[in-house]
This record gives C-alpha cells, sequence and structure tokens, in this order.
C-alpha cells in the first residue's frame, strides 16, 4: 500500500486526506500547529492517523508521496529534508487533478483571481455542472470525492503551482502579475513571474491561455518564451483578433471568428480592474458555449466578493468600504484608483517588501487622511507622513473605524484597503474584513 503524508491539517489538507484514503493510500497528516476541532473530526471520525503539534520525521520521511499545504515554505527544514531523500512533493491541485476526468479551467495572478474564478463560476454554473474550488470554498480533493462535477473553476495561487507535475487546465487564466509574496522567492521577481506562468508549462495545442495583453511584465515573458496552448488576450486599449477587448463601452470577444459583444454599462462590478475579470471570465464562458443572454444578465447580477471593494454601510452620508483582500499594493491601487470622493484610507499590516511609490498619485490626489492598522507602522510614516494632513497609527480595528468615523464628511469614503497581510493582528484576511464589518455596524 502506498504512504501518502499530508503536512498541513486545514482544507486542502484534510480534504486531499479523504480523497488518498479512498483512493486506498496509507494516510498520515501532520501538522506543526494545532489542528481546528472541525478537521480534527473529520480525521477521526474517517480513522485517519494524524499529529499536531509536532512533526515525526520518521512518520514523514517514510512516505511514498508528500502533499504539502501552500502555506509552507520551501525553505521549512523538513521539507528540504523531504525532497533529499527524493520523495515527490505535490500540492493539492495536483494531488487531485489525477482522480478527475473534468473540464478544469486554473486562474492565478497577482491580483483579481478569487473575482475572476467566483464571476467565471457564476457564469458557468447557469448552464454546466461546475465546482468552485482550489483556495476558495471547499477542498478541491474533496469534492472530486464527494460531488466529482464535469467542469471545476480552481483559483490557484503561485504556492500551488510550485508543487505541479502534470496539472494540465484546459484553460488557463492570468489575470496580471505585479511583485507579491518575494519573500518566498528570495526576493527575485523572476522567480515568481515563473512561478506564476507554471499554469501553462503542461498545454498543449488544443488548450487555451487567457491572458492580460495590457500586462508589461506578461507580454515580456511571452515575447521570450514559446507556450503551446492557444492564446487568447484581453485588452482595455488594443483591439485583438482573438480574444476580447474594450470598444466604446463594449467588450467584444471573438473565438475562432465567432463573436459576442457584451455591453459594460450593467455590469455590477466597479472599477477598470473589473472590466478585465468580467473580459476573461466571459471569455470562458464563450469558450464553453454558454449562451450570450446567459453570460450577460450573469454579468449584471454578479455580486461581487466578499472582502473585495465590498460596501458595508452609509452612516451620515459616509461610505464605509471593506477591502481587506487587498494584501499587496497593487490591489489597493486598484481600490484608490476607484474611488469616487476624499477618502479617510486604513492601511497596514505585515508588509511583504512593499514600494508604495505608484501610490502617490492617488494619495495626493483622492486621500484626506490615513489610519495606519499594523504592529510596525513605520515604512507607512516615512511614505505618506508629508502627505496628508492626519496620519495616524492603532493596532485595533475597532478604535481605527471610530478615528475615521470622526474624521470623515458626508459625501466622502472610509476605505479599509491595507496593502499588507493581516497576520500581525488578525487571523487571516477574512477575520481582518469581518472586524471591520463590525466595528463599523457599531458605530
Amino acid at each position: 500500500m502506498r504512504r501518502l503524508v499530508i503536512l498541513g491539517g486545514g482544507e486542502s489538507g484534510v480534504g486531499t486526506a479523504l480523497l488518498g484514503k479512498a483512493k486506498g493510500y496509507e494516510v498520515f497528516v501532520s501538522d506543526n500547529g494545532k489542528i481546528k476541532k472541525t478537521y480534527r473530526d473529520v480525521l477521526l471520525n474517517n480513522e485517519i492517523e494524524f499529529e499536531d503539534g509536532q512533526h515525526t520525521e520518521s512518520k514523514i520521511l517514510s512516505a511514498d508521496i508528500v502533499m504539502k499545504s501552500p502555506g509552507i515554505p520551501d525553505k521549512v527544514t523538513l521539507v528540504e529534508k523531504v525532497r533529499e531523500t527524493g520523495i515527490k512533493v505535490v500540492s493539492e491541485i495536483e494531488f487531485a487533478s489525477n482522480y478527475t476526468d473534468a473540464t478544469l479551467v486554473a486562474i492565478t495572478g497577482s491580483n483579481g483571481k478569487t473575482t475572476t474564478a467566483t464571476l467565471t463560476h457564476h457564469l458557468l454554473k447557469q448552464e454546466l455542472d461546475t465546482g468552485l474550488a482550489g483556495n476558495i470554498g471547499d477542498s478541491f480533493a474533496k469534492q472530486i470525492l464527494e460531488k466529482n462535477h464535469q467542469n471545476y473553476v480552481l483559483e490557484v495561487s503561485s504556492f500551488q503551482l510550485d508543487d505541479i507535475h502534470r496539472f494540465k487546465p484546459k484553460v488557463a487564466i492570468l489575470t496580471n502579475i505585479t511583485p507579491d509574496h518575494l519573500d518566498r522567492y528570495d526576493y527575485k521577481f523572476e522567480s515568481y513571474i515563473a512561478s506564476k506562468f507554471r499554469i501553462v508549462e503542461n498545454q498543449n495545442k488544443d488548450d487555451y491561455f487567457i491572458y492580460d495583453a495590457d500586462d508589461e511584465v506578461i507580454s515580456i515573458w511571452l515575447e521570450t518564451n514559446q507556450i503551446q496552448s492557444k492564446k487568447l488576450p484581453f485588452s482595455l486599449t488594443k483591439v485583438v483578433e482573438e480574444g476580447a477587448y474594450l470598444d466604446d463601452k463594449k467588450i467584444i470577444i471573438t473565438i475562432d471568428n465567432n463573436k459576442i459583444i457584451m455591453p459594460t454599462e450593467n455590469i455590477t462590478l466597479e472599477g477598470k480592474h473589473n472590466i478585465k475579470n468580467a473580459m476573461a471570465a466571459s471569455t470562458v464562458a464563450h469558450l464553453l458555449k454558454i449562451r450570450k443572454q446567459t453570460i450577460r444578465e450573469s454579468l449584471e447580477n454578479f455580486q461581487g466578493v466578499e472582502h473585495r471593494l465590498e460596501h458595508v454601510l452609509r452612516i451620515n452620508k459616509v461610505q464605509y468600504i471593506n477591502d481587506s483582500k487587498a494584501t499587496n499594493v497593487n490591489a489597493t491601487y486598484f481600490a484608490l484608483e476607484s474611488m469616487d470622493a476624499p477618502t479617510v484610507w486604513i492601511v497596514g499590516g505585515v508588509d511583504k517588501g512593499n514600494d508604495y511609490n505608484e501610490l502617490f498619485p492617488f494619495v495626493n490626489e483622492k486621500v484626506k487622511a490615513i489610519i495606519c492598522l499594523g504592529v510596525d507602522n513605520k515604512k507607512l510614516f516615512e511614505a505618506f507622513g508629508n502627505m496628508v494632513d492626519i496620519i495616524v497609527e492603532t493596532q485595533y480595528m475597532s478604535e481605527a473605524v471610530k478615528i475615521a468615523y470622526k474624521v470623515a464628511n458626508a459625501g466622502d469614503n472610509v476605505l479599509l484597503s491595507p496593502a499588507c497581510a493581516s497576520f500581525d493582528l488578525f487571523e487571516n484576511y477574512e477575520d481582518r474584513g469581518r472586524q471591520f464589518k463590525n466595528a463599523v455596524r457599531n458605530l
């Protein structure tokens, strides 16, 4: 019996454990931290051996295959030992994709992948049996075991792509590439770019690659590297023969000479970046033969993603906006770009080597006050201290919202868009966003 060892007892780890057991593996789950009760109960009920609070090397190094949760860096000594021993290390998407014949749509990018994945799923599920997995929702492996949809939309991170071998989506989408997670890539941007492009490495001429043709990083990479798949670019600035482009507030999508036209004025999502997300999702829907009317209606009734430019409440004519999912500078760039009123900006957290220069024009033009919400706010004060009249710091969300309430006037926005990871003060970006929404509701 082949031995499957899983490092990390979270959603992807436990899902893989269940699928692995069903496929005849001897399964062992090991988590250096504490496994949540909900996941412990699943492992106990399914009689899957596990440990938490430690990694027992002898039990791990006896594996035939190791599934490593994406949050565990390669630099961890144990992972290095596993690789030195010659044991194959895979990600959940790699392991699970071996057990399904479904059509896979995989979406990656520095920003926009959650919105694009959720929107693509929303478009496809109207007419096709479609699951949503990867970095989002229930584990891909668990869904294959329990539901085995005919199609999957997968949001995939660079960390998941780092451990693929044969993973091959029918449709790959790359929304954009900006510097992010560089701490995991020895601060080499080129290594991060290469990681993102692994999404197409196993594709052939029968597969499709949808990408942002306006993104300079993507364009330069494509000029110097061959890919096998059929390319479908999307662009706000130039006309493309195959793919999607914007023409007078209409999205024009052409695939194999079959053209559809989508008006943008009724799309519920705001901002230029969301026009691009809509282009990518609609191109997939057109490719998979979803009817034009269905695509149009779905774009008009899609409600967006929690924690991404989410309008929470309007109090005393001040709009409170939760963009907690903006964990890097580029995401916050899109948020500030879409602000159409003077803005009180709540920013800060764990800085991942951020360069704030690209935000300066928006801060000068739109931001009236900055509230720094983090353990260490020195870099924010250095970057923005001279640009606004009011810049303060706090380590409590409730206090940040109360300060914003005092500073904001009728007609202003209060925007939580941190540009940083959340782990200094919060469990994750969802926890940060929920605390913001609760604090606003308590005003």
